[in-house]
């Protein structure tokens, strides 16, 4: 499957400069289908589309089987939805019939692959599945549609050869479902055949920004296996997304837990989930008969991409089975204590190393040499800024105790803190910030900007909201933030809440990475609200913020008087 992709990545640019520099007249002809030909045939298990042939959406019903399919709306095709429909066009109506083939009779149809990557300015090349196979006699020309939209009736540059749609150059509004029809006679039937490609498009220049993540098994951990039985071995790793799928899962065994002296096991077929910023692969290698001879060796799990390896070794154990006569008592006690407080330990791990690194070694990176002092992220909220009234004159001891604010800031209690906090930060305490919405180039790859960023910052602050955790950028930049602070590569991490709500109630779709839910709970966190604070909560805000800040020759406040 990698291959397939990579090569199809490679020479795209390639097979559609040649269609695209010849002929590129787009006809209507895609509109002239015969629409008595109402005949369909989808695959079992891929997504199909019922074609709005001169009817309204929504209003094609059966009466067999009670599944009324929408027009213009994908779905997944199932055996169940075979049979005949009647769609209502607003004043007659139309007879529809729909054939699911099962994936096993397909033959030579049956293809392994359904989806394509695209690079974003170059040309892209979309083959119809299984579109090599059947007599090109008695097959007509191939149809391509983008959703329920032909290509003819689109705005852009495209031609079709070979039954293969060529893009002659892709954007970011190509990313989607395609579906190609070829019509096919048989018994003096016309039917329609519909395959569906699932097209995503990326940067070209896209490249690992970070090594792969082993988040299953940890290193140097010991499994336990029953000897005579079989045992399945299983890494589950997270990689970074890239235009070319060059990721390595592999599984070894140790002779005698000598790792030069290995053999690569027997594996299974990786389970690849795609995800926005990474992918996780699962890769398991199946021992048949667990041996005494089994439990002298190790076993490593070696992952690799573009940019670096990650690798994890276990050791197999046998099942000690466990007399609870002899475990009555206090030694039963203490073994479920000990058990206890290693199922915490295993499972708070990562909070535990995000903890320490985060407040046990605070000041670390304080002196290293880094361009921007502050990486301010933040998303704006579209509520605006209300200002509190002037009461009276602030004293002296409120202006010492805020730092450099002055009066006129110090009743802006509800100017929103994306507005206020770079103020303060760069203008008041002349700190070096870093924002993308500021100080970076149109046109560049996002995931590189940010990866680089955060590494020529001294600290990382991301202001939080519910809009920001539903902003899948703004949530890669903390995801990021997060992961270079367990390589010990990052420098302080800040969470500062602008609300109330608590991070339980928020809702995300899709969920938080794991890695961002565990840093929500154990990173330092200061509380905002605008508008809310009165002026001892607005000081001891601004204090603690200016505590943490990286270290400078001025403006020390006591750590004592700020809780994390």
């Amino acid at each position: 499957m990698q291959t397939e992709f990579i090569l199809i990545c490679f020479f795209m640019p390639v097979f559609s400069e040649g269609c695209c520099a010849g002929n590129q007249k787009k006809t209507n002809s895609d509109f002239q289908q015969d629409r008595t030909n109402l005949h369909y045939r989808a695959v079992e298990g891929e997504t199909f589309m019922v074609p709005c042939l001169g009817f309204r959406a929504g209003e094609c019903t059966t009466g067999n089987k009670g599944l009324p399919l929408n027009c213009g709306k994908a779905f997944t095709a199932h055996a169940k939805h075979s049979g005949n429909y009647t769609c209502d066009t607003g004043g007659s109506q139309i007879f529809f019939f729909l054939q699911v083939l099962d994936k096993d009779s397909l033959g030579c149809f049956h293809t392994k692959e359904s989806s394509v990557i695209l690079l974003i300015s170059a040309g892209g090349t979309i083959p119809c599945p299984g579109q090599d196979c059947g007599n090109s006699k008695h097959m007509s020309r191939t149809i391509w549609y983008k959703g329920n939209k032909p290509m003819s009736a689109q705005n852009r540059a495209y031609c079709v050869e070979n039954r293969t749609l060529h893009l002659c150059q892709v954007s970011d509004l190509d990313h989607g479902v395609y579906f190609c029809d070829r019509n096919v006679i048989e018994e003096g039937i016309e039917w329609t055949f519909r395959r569906a490609v699932q097209v995503t498009v990326t940067p070209a220049n896209l490249i690992a920004p970070y090594p792969p993540t082993i988040v299953e098994p940890d290193n140097y951990t010991s499994k336990e296996v029953e000897l005579g039985q079989a045992y399945t071995l299983t890494c589950k790793i997270y990689f970074p997304v890239e235009v070319n799928i060059l990721y390595n899962v592999k599984w070894f065994m140790n002779y005698n837990g000598n790792t030069k002296n290995v053999i690569t096991l027997h594996m299974e077929k990786p389970q690849l989930d795609r995800r926005t910023f990474e992918n996780e692969v699962i890769q398991k290698a199946v021992i048949n008969d667990v041996t005494e001879q089994h439990l002298n060796h190790t076993y490593t799990c070696f992952a690799s991409n573009t940019a670096g390896n990650s690798s994890a070794t276990i050791e197999l154990k046998k099942v000690i089975k466990v007399k609870w006569p002899s475990l009555i008592g206090y030694p039963f006690v203490g073994l479920l204590v000990i058990t206890g407080v290693g199922v915490v330990l295993h499972v708070k791990w990562l909070e535990l190393q995000l903890f320490y690194r985060s407040h046990m070694q605070d000041g670390k990176h304080d002196e290293d040499e880094k361009e921007f002092d502050v990486f301010v992220s933040y998303v704006w909220s579209p509520v605006s800024a209300v200002k509190a009234d002037v009461t009276g004159p602030d004293t002296d001891e409120t202006a010492r105790l805020s730092g450099t604010l002055t009066s006129k800031e110090q009743s802006e209690t509800h100017t929103p803190l994306a507005v206020l906090l770079p103020h303060v930060l760069e203008d008041e305490w002349g700190y070096r910030l870093f924002m993308l919405e500021r100080d970076v180039l149109p046109g560049g790859a996002y995931t590189n900007d940010v990866v680089l960023a955060i590494q020529r910052s001294r600290m990382l602050i991301c202001v939080l909201s519910s809009d920001y955790l539903c902003d899948s950028n703004a949530v890669f930049i903390l995801e990021t933030g997060i992961k270079a602070l367990l390589q010990n590569s990052v420098p302080k991490l800040l969470l500062i809440w602008t609300s109330s709500t608590s991070t339980r109630l928020i809702q995300t779709d899709p969920p938080l990475p794991r890695v961002v839910q565990r840093g929500l709970k154990v990173l330092p966190t200061l509380n905002w609200t605008s508008g809310n604070l009165s002026g001892e909560a607005n000081h001891s805000f601004w204090k603690c913020l200016r505590n943490a800040m990286p270290s400078r020759q001025n403006h020390c406040f006591r750590q004592s008087d700020c809780q994390w």
